[in-house]
């Protein structure tokens, strides 16, 4: 499954060198973090709303929005997939009141 993810990390990573007016990722790079970030929390949005209408089909159409441009945010970052997997990883088996009580330290 995270093979998708890291192939969307390299198409990304490509789109960083596009011109803005022929790829949609390319101008979100182009207009900076405020529209990456203002994205986020429409598709955020978006997700909720179809998860409080109990929509399936459009829960699953709304998080492959949030994830995407989420990857586009760590994309812009420097960043990819892997070290939010590697995150996720360290978090198994801890409970959130434990992870949350290290990161407190």
């Amino acid at each position: 499954m995270s093979d998708v993810l890291q192939q969307l990390a390299q198409i990304l990573e490509q789109r960083k060198l596009e011109s803005a007016d022929k790829s949609y990722v390319a101008g979100l790079y182009a207009k900076g973090l405020d529209s990456i970030l203002k994205k986020i929390g429409e598709e955020a949005t978006e997700t909720v709303i179809a998860a409080k209408d109990g929509d399936k089909k459009q829960i699953i159409y709304e998080t492959a929005d949030l994830w995407f441009h989420c990857m586009v945010l760590l994309a812009d970052q420097g960043l990819g997939p892997d070290d939010v997997l590697q995150e996720l990883q360290r978090r198994f088996g801890l409970s959130g009141l434990e992870e949350k009580a290290q990161r407190n330290k």
